[in-house]
Parts: structure tokens; sequence; C-alpha cells
């Protein structure tokens, strides 16, 4: 039975049979079993022929090493030797596909009729206007059944059999995609997961992803005598020496210098984080201290890139003492590391912070894992009775309602925890597992485009800060990873009033009545909109709720300078984020002024930047300057 098959095999050999059967289809028109109008003028049925064999040669080969290729990297991913492979996702989907229903890649006879339309419908297209002995000229992109940026290059469409290649698998892949939203008797999560791994099978065996079947990168090599390829294995050879896919030039970046340049000292140090104070560059400052609690999931100079870029920079530059949290990347020294730990190292960053300037009570920003531990910790102290000592908390795209959390619920089945399991022997997942996996949630952009440009075409790599620190990966104490995707993505305990606990403090969420500033990514895959929102509904105090333009990370670093997006404030109240965004209006660039008036309406008591405000100045005792030793631990 096809269940009882590898599921990846069962894919390839389901789509060879889509390809025999559109294969055999074109041969019977060419043959003279379709109407004289499916041949296209100007062209002879001979050569019709010639090309339908060619095309049927390419997507054999195409099918035969992309599901060779594809057990293969399965085969090495599931035992933890490859971390690297660019289809290390599908160990990750392999489950989901294990479970489609049978008869979910069986032949239709409308697929049937619609491949025979398709690429009668190409031919007519790449003969249009040809007669009376004239060339055929490659049809336009917008003339084509289906378009995708892949094939854009006109050389996909200069050759029929490149054409038909290419239109074929959007076609195929649309299909797959369509065949999931109309499949009968499966649950929401469920029919999730399907779509995303037919998803990421379909981009896995896009024809632009292998040498043979791309006329783009098969016209370089001509041109370059091989150079290309040359080149391209030079890259490959690096990159798995350091286990990793390499997205931006590797040379261009230092920190300290480039990226994370922002002057500050290293004010404390725990074995979990080193606390930063960035020196203030005005006269005087907001007398209550800002702290951030970056996520240590990746490197805090997400918040520091270039100056342009740097959140930090601006914010120091608005007269806030900024404090930043630096987590160290776990070694086998943080085993036995759990969520307790980091909520208690936010709770002693903050009384740091207040014995140090001598202020009752500090500003805290929390960005997408370190949100939601904020709101935990602000629950403790609620519990506590010490909530007085945070004035203010603001999230940057953090969730604490995991109902609908998006692409990263398809990763926490049974089955992909227990692999994540036997990936952290030392007690710590490595990273590039998790680089792998938010890789695999933009598979297109973050792999395959990668895979051709850098391997196949053998391009220069670009100077990209963003895409610089993307690959700037950190280990995970394995204890609270699993402990996170099972009781908070899974189970959603924290939204349950004392289901959880920290320190010996149960959490209630409801207790939390801080004035709270909520900011959300509309495009945000990994917190979505409508995930974040749902925040709105468990804090009890005050909560301003804004909406930003782009997602995960440009939603968030929108420095005013550069103008770019656009942000949408509202009802805070609204009933949903549906009649949050009817109701908002919308405003052009920046959200980070919007943020600072918030701000300001807290506290805007200010005091001279002097004494402590300036970190390492006399009688300061610090530990060195910022960025600091832990942001550059391997």
């Amino acid at each position: 039975m096809a269940q009882d098959k590898d599921p990846l095999a069962v894919a390839g050999e389901s789509l060879k049979g889509f390809f025999d059967m559109q294969a055999e289809s074109l041969r019977g028109m060419m043959a003279g079993g379709a109407p004289d109008s499916a041949i296209p003028p100007g062209i002879e049925p001979g050569d019709m022929a010639e090309w339908a064999a060619t095309a049927a040669q390419l997507q054999q080969l195409w099918l035969d090493f992309a599901t060779h290729q594809a057990k293969a990297a399965a085969e090495k991913a599931a035992t933890g030797t490859n971390m690297l492979d660019p289809a290390q996702w599908l160990v990750m989907s392999q489950a989901m596909l294990g479970q489609m229903p049978k008869g979910m890649f069986e032949a239709s006879a409308r697929l049937a009729q619609d491949q025979v339309k398709l690429w009668s419908g190409v031919m007519q297209s790449f003969a249009a206007g040809a007669s009376g002995g004239k060339t055929a000229e490659a049809p336009e992109a917008a003339a084509l059944p289906k378009s995708d940026r892949r094939f854009a290059d006109p050389a996909w469409r200069e050759h029929p059999a490149f054409l038909l290649l290419h239109q074929t698998y959007l076609m195929l892949a649309d299909y797959f995609r369509n065949a999931v939203k109309s499949m009968d008797g499966l649950d929401r999560p469920k029919r999730q997961q399907l779509e995303f791994a037919v998803t990421a099978l379909a981009e896995a065996m896009s024809p632009d992803n292998f040498l043979a079947l791309n006329p783009v990168v098969l016209k370089r090599t001509m041109e370059t005598k091989g150079a290309n390829l040359v080149r391209g294995m030079q890259h490959l050879v690096n990159d798995l020496k350091r286990g990793q896919l390499t997205h931006t030039d590797p040379n261009a970046f230092r920190l300290g210098e480039n990226l994370a340049a922002s002057p500050g000292k290293v004010v404390h140090e725990t074995p979990l984080y080193q606390l930063i104070q960035y020196s203030p560059s005005t006269g005087e400052v907001l007398e209550v201290p800002l702290v951030i609690f970056p996520p240590w999931i990746n490197r805090f100079y997400i918040l520091d890139l270039t100056p342009k870029k740097s959140f930090i920079k601006w914010a120091v530059d608005q007269g806030i003492t900024v404090f930043v949290v630096s987590w160290k990347s776990a070694d086998e020294t943080m085993a036995d590391v759990v969520w307790d730990d980091y909520i208690r190292a936010q709770i002693e960053a903050i009384e740091h912070v207040r014995a140090r300037l001598d202020v009752p009570a500090v500003h805290t920003i929390g960005y997408c894992v370190a949100g939601t531990t904020l709101a935990a910790t602000l629950a403790v102290l609620a519990r506590r009775g010490a909530a007085d000592k945070v004035k203010s908390a603001t999230f940057f795209t953090a969730q604490v309602d995991f109902e609908k959390s998006g692409d990263l619920k398809h990763f926490i089945d049974e089955g992909q925890l227990e692999m994540i399991g036997q990936l952290s022997p030392q007690g710590y997942l490595d990273g590039r597992y998790l680089a792998a996996t938010f890789n695999a949630l933009r598979g297109r952009d973050l792999i395959w485009n990668y895979v051709v440009n850098n391997y196949l075409l053998g391009e220069d790599y670009p100077a990209f800060d963003l895409l610089h620190w993307n690959g700037d990966v950190t280990n995970l104490p394995s204890k609270w990873h699993n402990a996170y995707l099972r009781d908070l993505y899974r189970d959603n305990k924290l939204v349950v009033p004392d289901a959880l606990e920290a320190d010996g403090t149960p959490i209630d969420l409801t207790k939390v009545a801080t004035p709270s500033f909520v900011q959300a990514g509309r495009e945000d895959h990994i917190a979505p909109a409508e995930s974040v929102w749902r925040i709105t509904k468990h804090f009890t105090g005050p909560v301003e709720f804004l909406l930003a333009g782009s997602g995960h990370i440009a939603g968030v670093v929108n420095p005013p300078a550069a103008g770019k997006y656009q942000y949408w404030v509202g009802d805070s109240h609204a009933p949903s984020l549906k009649d949050f965004v009817a109701g908002a209006t919308e405003h052009p660039g920046s959200w980070w002024p919007h943020w600072l008036k918030w701000l300001h309406k807290q506290s805007d008591a200010r005091v001279p930047a002097e004494g402590k405000r300036v970190p390492g100045g006399k009688g300061d005792r610090v530990i060195e300057d910022a960025p600091g030793r832990y942001v550059k631990t391997r």
C-alpha cells in the first residue's frame, strides 16, 4: 500500500506518474489523437514531437535526481550528521507526509485534461504570430498560463522544452496545494501541516534548483566554460565545512566595528547573560531607564545593526538610558537551564538596573520569545506584589496565546519533538538546526534561492547586515526548548491561569496590569499578527496595540530615516484583529516615533546624563566594552 512506503518515495513516484501520464497525453496529441487546432501554426508536428521528447527526458532526469537527493538528505539529517543540506526541511515534513490520506497523490481525469490544455496552450503561445516560415518568437511571461519570479529570465521561454517544463511544474505545484485545500475530513491543524509539507516539497522539486534543468545555469556554464560551477563548488565546500548555508559575505562585518558598534559597557554578568549599558548622547535623559530583552534564539544586535538601522542608537539619541541583555549561546554547562532561569534572569536584570541607577522602576521591551517570557515575568511580579518595579512593558512581535501561532506549529508534533531530542545529546540544541527550521519557513527565499545563485550560478555573496545576523546562530538549552514547544506552542498553557509556574510562583496573565504597548507585523510568518493581538485579551491593564507593515524583522527594525512601510493604530479594545484593522488609521513610515510618544506619556521626568548614567565613568566599575564576549561566543 502507498501509505506503508517512505512518504518521500510515494511523493516522488506520484509525481513521476503525473509526468508519465502527461507525456503520454502529449504523444497522443502529436500522433494525431488531438484536433488539428492543438498543433500551433508555424510549428511542424515532427519538431513538436522532438520538443516533447526532450521535455520528457528533462522531466525524468529532474524527478530521478530530485527524489534521490531528497532521500539522501533525509537519511543524513535524520542521524544528525548533516545540519547543512538545503533539503533539511524534508526531515521535518516527513512525518506530515506520512500521514497524508491514501489517494492524495493519485491522478484524476480532471488533472489529465488540465495538462493537455496547458501544454497545448503553451505551444500555441510560443508560436503565436509565427507564419509563412517565420521563426516563432518566445512568448512574454504575462502571456503564459502561469507566472513565477523564479522563471522570470527569458531563457525559460526561449526553448519549448524549458517553457513546457517550468509551466508543467507550476501547474502540478498548484494542483497539489489545491488538493490539500479541498480534502474532506481534516481538522485545521492537520490541513495546515499538509499544506506546508506539500509547499516545501514542491519548492524543493522546482526545476530551477538543478543544473541540467535550468537554462539560465546552462547558459552561464557555457559562457564561463564552467567557471561558475567551480566557484559554486567552492561555496558548497565552505558551507559543508561550517555546517550551515551561507547567505552573505562572511568577511564583510565585524562585531564592535561595523555591527553592534553603539558605544557602551558591559556592567553586569552572569553565566546566562551580560547586561550592556549604552553611553548617553544627550545632556539629559529620561529618568526611567529602558531594559531590552532580545530573544535568545538570536543575537541581540538585530536591534543594533549598522548605525542607520540601529534601534538602540536611535533610542539613545532620543534621550533614553538603554540597557540590553546579551544572552549566552548555550553549551553543555547550560544543560539544566529551563524557562524559570530566563524569568529569574529578567527579574534580576530589572533589579540590577533599579539599584545601579537608584530608580524605583524601569521600562521594558521583550522581543519575540523574550516578550513571551516578559509577560510571564510581569505575572510573577504581580503575584509577588512587586508589579510597580516595571513602569511599562513593550512587546515586539511576541505571543502569549499560541492557538494561532503560525507555521512553527508544523514542527511540534510528537515525531518532530522526538527528533529534536535526538539532536541534543549534550543538553543543548545546535543553533544550525534552528537556522534550518526558520529558513524552511521561507524555503524559496532562504534556501533554494541561494542554492541557485551561489552553488549553480557561482555568484559572489552580497554584503548584507541583516543576513549576516540571520546566519549568526545561537545554541539553545534543550530542556528549555523542549518544554517551550510542548507547554506553550503545543498545549497553550500560558493563557490558562496557574497552569504554569516559575521559580515557585504560579503564572496568571490576567494579573498583569502594567501599561503595555504591543507591536505586531502584518506579514509576520513567525508570530502572526492575529496571534500577537491576543495579548490584548489576557492582560487587564491599559494596552495599546499597533500593527506595523512587513514582518518579524523588518516590521520591527524600521528606522524613521528609511521612510519605509507604514503602521496602523486604532481601537486596541476591538473585539478582534479584523475589527481593529477595519477601524484603524494608516500612517506612513516608521512606528518608532509613535512608540516614543507613548513612552513619554508613561513618564516624562528627566535627569542629567551624569554619574552612573554614563557607564565606565569615574568610579564606575565595568566589565568590558560593548558588545561584550557573549555575543561573540560560538
